[in-house]
């Protein structure tokens, strides 16, 4: 379903707020699961909730899932989450300023409306810019650094 800028702005924001997962633990996770082989089961999901900025790189292992269409896909997600024995749902946009929190929180009111106390949305603190900055491009994939030649220069001394 494709759905509008102004649709998604109309949706009520969750009414939930949702835990913050360090990059550092989710790094780690990532790092063990790489041990463990790449048929070895999850118990996390990564969810990219950027629109068009995941082109230039997405944590490794992430789902796409903009946030202008998450709200409706939210059934489709637990489905599947629940189904691959996930645990952990991380959502991360930009920041985490403004969609990986409000879909973490959309997510995190489904679990609690269908009783779901296995399962829990998480936070990824700082986004994909704070990953980007503390692990330059490390556990990212699809990683294309000319699409961050301006938006990760430093600053001019």
């Amino acid at each position: 379903m494709n759905f509008s800028t102004k649709q998604y702005e109309e949706i009520p924001p969750p009414k939930v707020s949702c835990d913050v997962v360090e990059p550092a633990e989710v790094y780690e996770w990532l790092e063990q699961h790489k041990a463990a082989g790449e048929d070895a089961q999850k118990d996390f999901q990564l969810v990219d909730v950027r629109l068009n900025e995941w082109e230039g790189g997405t944590i490794t292992t992430s789902i796409n899932l903009p946030a202008q269409s998450f709200y409706q896909a939210r059934e489709m997600v637990y489905m599947l989450s629940k189904q691959a024995g996930v645990k952990k749902v991380v959502f991360y946009c930009g920041s985490c300023g403004t969609r990986g929190p409000k879909c973490a929180g959309w997510f995190q009111e489904y679990l609690n409306s269908v009783g779901e106390t296995e399962m829990k949305a998480l936070i990824l603190k700082g986004g994909f810019k704070g990953w980007k900055t503390t692990y330059n491009g490390q556990m990212v994939d699809v990683c294309d650094p000319d699409a961050w030649r301006y938006a990760w220069r430093s600053p001019s001394k």
